[in-house]
């Protein structure tokens, strides 16, 4: 009886073989060959049924423990990638982040964010310690690095922020939370209008497309043309996703498919914020909005919750310091974080990312359409920070819309 059994097996994998002969290599390369290769299966299958009766029971079985372990497997990986629901539900998706190595998160925080202590510690340093020729000539290095051109697409440059975007997220750690991350097309170019700015919207990197998590494509971070003339901070953040806040920038990237991540309220809104609440200034932004329609970029709300909360900060008050802060393009803040150093606490970050709003391309809005269009933003915003602010740990905190 054994032989004739083994016989039997040989000759249907023969058959299977000359059948589709491209079985061969994949029944060992596949993770489940039973489901992968199911004509070849059947015929196993029902000599098996002639031969053991015992057998049907047990296929049975393995499919049902095969299926069940499947739905174990897609709840426990809920909180990194799509979660399950039904094609007319929205369908979230959580990116969490974790600290990996404590000393990669220390010189990537120290890169990313120490640029500015960096360079005022050097003038200082080359002022006291340097005699006064070589005290000019760093002064003269630091000029030269403010308009040396820029690689965008530099082979180091973007290793570097890829390496402070791997170690520098699982510091906080920063959570993207997406609520309906299947509503996104890779080959449309959307508007992310970021709030609150803070000290530094730091928050605004985990949406960058070198992380992977967000499904688009390009992905820019618009910032004040300050950055762009401080030594070593315009090289670094260029390569970490960072671009011109200017209209004919921000027209161009959105024309070429380019998404825009843009923090509207600006340096006026860093000027207003406060201790005990959010606040974001909109309520005379509307370039953006404009831009956006008259690119057919639809418009996406996004808050980072606890962004707020990662330094310590004190800011002069008074018009002429809100003045001094248009004309410099940033507002004078003295921030510090653990043990006073530029590196910032650790507190979580929850991003939260809202559901696109879609509207008719418009060439040449008037303000009345471009109002609208506002008023639907800046709903959508509220909503989604009172949805969220519970699940990010504030359930008490408000947002003021100035």
């Amino acid at each position: 009886m054994a032989h004739f059994q083994r016989k039997v097996a040989t000759r249907l994998l023969t058959a299977g073989r000359s059948q589709n002969s491209r079985h061969e290599s994949n029944i060992w390369r596949a993770s489940n060959p039973l489901l992968n290769h199911p004509h070849f299966f059947q015929q196993i299958k029902n000599t098996c049924w002639i031969i053991f009766p015992q057998f049907k029971v047990f296929e049975h079985q393995f499919r049902q423990s095969f299926w069940n372990s499947s739905s174990i497997m897609s709840k426990t990986e809920e909180t990194n990638g799509i979660l399950p629901s039904s094609s007319d539900e929205p369908s979230p998706a959580i990116f969490t982040s974790k600290l990996v190595s404590p000393i990669h998160t220390f010189f990537a925080m120290i890169i990313w964010l120490g640029s500015v202590h960096l360079i005022l510690l050097l003038i200082v340093a080359s002022f006291l310690l340097l005699p006064f020729y070589q005290y000019l000539l760093v002064l003269g290095m630091l000029v030269v690095l403010m308009f040396i051109p820029i690689d965008e697409n530099s082979k180091w440059g973007l290793a570097i922020a890829r390496y402070i975007y791997k170690y520098g997220r699982g510091y906080f750690p920063a959570t993207l939370y997406v609520e309906d991350i299947k509503a996104f097309n890779p080959d449309q170019a959307y508007v992310f209008g970021y709030e609150p700015h803070s000290v530094w919207p730091i928050g605004a990197g985990i949406l960058s497309e070198l992380t992977g998590f967000m499904p688009t494509g390009k992905v820019k971070i618009l910032a004040s043309t300050a950055v762009f003339y401080t030594p070593f901070l315009r090289h670094l953040w260029t390569w970490m996703g960072l671009s011109l806040a200017t209209r004919e920038k921000f027209s161009s990237l959105l024309k070429t498919g380019c998404s825009c991540i843009v923090i509207p309220g600006g340096v006026q809104e860093a000027f207003y914020m406060e201790h005990d609440s959010e606040v974001a200034f909109l309520k005379a932004r509307k370039g953006f909005i404009k831009l956006a329609m008259e690119t057919n970029s639809p418009l996406v709300p996004v808050f980072a919750f606890g962004q707020s909360y990662v330094y310590n900060w004190w800011k002069p008050r008074g018009d002429f310091f809100l003045k001094l802060s248009r004309a410099i393009k940033f507002t004078p803040i003295v921030f510090w974080g653990t043990l006073c150093s530029p590196i910032p606490f650790r507190r979580p970050i929850l991003v939260v990312v809202g559901k696109p709003i879609h509207f008719k391309k418009n060439s040449t809005p008037t303000m009345e359409e471009v109002s609208e269009v506002h008023g639907q933003f800046v709903e959508a915003l509220q909503s989604l920070f009172e949805r969220h602010k519970a699940r990010a740990g504030y359930p008490d905190l408000e947002l003021r819309i100035m």
